[in-house]
């Protein structure tokens, strides 16, 4: 069904996909996370792994133990080697995201294989959408609705927004946290792309120069941020 048809006869958005304690960071990976450039996070960051594996961020430990600050960094740097109740709050959280993960995969979708995967200048509105493959951003997307929509988009391979392009939210006004992109191979922004809302992944996460992202990076891999600004969503 057409995206237009969808807002023509008024579908029921979407539920949102519960991120539980995985909601407390901006940047959550499983494995590691490689900084370079002038990165910037808004929000906290997060590893399940020891501190070693946050290559790049030059972490100053909290008098407590628990975590440390790092310049660019607006909140707190949380490691499984910290001092306790941090290895058990990363635990929870990492499975958390493995069960949002789920979540998204399991909804049944409204849209299959929208542009054949090479996703063209749209306004896209409340759905589930579903790619049997990767998917290709090469122009901008908008996504129009309000604040209770919800998007989810459901793509079997990996995405990859392309240099300046952006995905962006229009209406009434729609917000970053309600739209969740459950991809379950590598996800790319490449240069000065800008992206909205959720990613969840067991795949590497990739931002480059420039790129932004308004939400949350939720991996169960590796994530590499190379001169990039993610900025937390509001609640």
């Amino acid at each position: 069904m057409a995206a237009a048809a969808l807002a023509a006869c008024g579908r029921a958005s979407p539920q949102p996909v519960a991120l539980g304690d995985a909601a407390r960071f901006a940047v959550l990976a499983a494995a590691s996370i490689t900084w370079t450039g002038d990165s910037v996070i808004g929000g906290d960051v997060g590893v399940g792994a020891p501190a070693t594996s946050l290559a790049g961020l030059a972490l100053v430990p909290d008098a407590s133990g628990t975590f440390s600050t790092a310049p660019g960094v607006s909140g707190r740097v949380y490691a499984v080697d910290d001092a306790p109740p941090t290895p058990t709050t990363l635990m929870s959280a990492t499975d958390d995201m493995q069960r949002a993960f789920a979540d998204a995969a399991g909804r049944l979708p409204d849209i299959d294989d929208l542009d054949g995967g090479t996703l063209l200048k749209r306004t896209l509105v409340t759905a589930v959408y579903r790619w049997s493959g990767s998917v290709t951003i090469p122009l901008d997307v908008k996504l129009d609705g309000s604040a209770t929509d919800v998007w989810i988009f459901q793509i079997a391979g990996d995405l990859k927004v392309a240099a300046g392009v952006a995905v962006h939210m229009i209406g009434d006004p729609p917000l970053p946290r309600n739209v969740f992109w459950q991809v379950s191979g590598d996800v790319s922004l490449g240069p000065g792309a800008h992206l909205e809302g959720v990613l969840l992944g067991p795949g590497a996460i990739a931002v480059a120069s420039g790129a932004s992202l308004n939400g949350r990076l939720l991996s169960q891999g590796a994530i590499a941020l190379d001169g990039a600004t993610i900025a937390e969503p509001s609640p």
